[in-house]
């Protein structure tokens, strides 16, 4: 398998990721406050997984590339609110005012998470495609080589 397969098996993946937050988020939207609470759990304990794991790869990169790109995990992860606690916090709100003002920020949170992760497919695009070129371009100086 080349590297450019497996870069189109792992954004099929992605879209497929995608598709199932996309689903979860609709599904979510008609849930009871236990089941919602529920997937929260389920989905705060994948977050710092995957928390973990990009600590884990900052500790171990060798290269600078890879440290890089952990790097910038780790501290995305780090910038997430722990959303259990907020949740947590939210159920001894007694006042609506204040209720409307934690879904504000919440909603907040949100945009800004997709944000960044509309930035991050931008980002891997554009790194994947300069990742193709310089293969491109190390296979033909490879041939070139063997050529003369």
């Amino acid at each position: 398998m080349t590297q450019h397969t497996n870069f189109s098996t792992r954004l099929d993946d992605l879209q497929k990721r995608v598709q199932t937050a996309k689903s979860a988020v609709q599904t979510a939207a008609t849930e009871s406050e236990a089941q919602l609470k529920e997937r929260i759990d389920r989905a705060q304990s994948n977050l710092d997984q995957s928390a973990q794991n990009a600590r884990q790869e900052t500790s171990q990169a060798a290269d600078s590339a890879r440290a890089k790109w952990a790097q910038v995990k780790a501290d995305a992860a780090a910038k997430m609110s722990d959303v259990k606690a907020n949740m947590d916090k939210r159920t001894r709100h007694m006042d609506a005012k204040l209720a409307a003002n934690d879904a504000d920020w919440a909603e907040a949170d949100a945009a800004e998470a997709l944000d960044f992760a509309d930035w991050a497919v931008d980002n891997a695009q554009l790194v994947i495609l300069d990742s193709i070129h310089a293969r491109a371009h190390a296979d033909k100086l490879a041939k070139a080589a063997d050529n003369s």
